[in-house]
């Protein structure tokens, strides 16, 4: 049985596509459905799918972050919102694109193209690298991510080094910003920064907390399957609620 995931983080587009798929492709056995990169990362890991269909703009991690980080041989579905130029760059690659919003009818000629794919050689190689490389050319520049921070501390604004922060926390409208010597106050919602901020330095544990990943400790897990977590350079206590449990898994 062939096995699949689906990478969305518009969770209606995942249950569209896995309810098309199931009238489309009755044997695939959809494994999960994820909607952001470091689940994606994190589930293929453990399943290893044969194939993945997957978003290339989330928050955070992008599609085309995951697809580098997939097992060898999963081949990869990437859903777009590009231009007609970009689709017919995709059609030369060896695996496929879909355009959303996504049709039947062009989703039933990627089932079939995949179905060939495997009746052909199984092991094949994805073509998953070729696919990436024509989304790198095509896209524009990514943004950066944030070095710096315009902080309040009392009357004054400072400029704080992203690299100097522990952790954030979510204080309404605004955001703490805590760092070894000092804690600042950004005009910014938690949830805007964090699509500013490198994922691979820092996580989101909480609807409420971004933690320095080199800042954590240890972990220690609750029956409840929360984490309380030890900093490095600071006595306070965090904890993370169950949703981001899966990130400590594998500390």
């Amino acid at each position: 049985m062939t096995v699949a995931m689906i990478v969305d983080d518009e969770t209606h587009v995942a249950d569209y596509m896995a309810a098309k798929l199931s009238l489309l492709w009755p044997e695939l056995e959809v494994a999960a459905k994820v909607h952001n990169g470091r689940d994606a990362v994190l589930a293929a890991s453990r399943l290893q799918p044969d194939v993945v269909f997957l978003d290339i703009h989330m928050p955070g991690m992008s599609g085309l972050e995951v697809a580098r980080a997939l097992p060898a041989g999963c081949k990869v579905v990437f859903v777009t919102a590009f231009d007609e130029f970009a689709v017919q760059a995709f059609e030369r690659a060896a695996v496929d694109y879909l355009l959303k919003p996504v049709s039947e009818t062009r989703l039933l000629k990627t089932v079939q193209r995949l179905r060939e794919l495997a009746a052909a050689n199984p092991a094949a190689d994805s073509g998953n690298d070729t696919l990436v490389s024509l989304l790198e050319s095509l896209r524009p520049a990514a943004e950066p991510h944030l070095q710096w921070l315009r902080a309040g501390l009392g009357d004054t604004t400072q400029l704080v080094a992203v690299d100097e922060v522990i952790y954030f926390k979510s204080d309404q409208k605004y955001t703490g910003v805590i760092t070894a010597t000092a804690e600042h106050l950004l005009r910014t919602s938690i949830k805007d920064l964090e699509e500013q901020l490198d994922p691979a330095q820092f996580w989101r544990i909480h609807r409420g907390v971004i933690v320095r990943v080199e800042q954590i400790v240890s972990a220690v897990r609750d029956l409840r399957g929360r984490y309380t977590l030890k900093l490095r350079d600071s006595n306070d206590v965090l904890r993370s609620s169950t949703t981001y449990g899966h990130l400590f898994k594998h500390m």
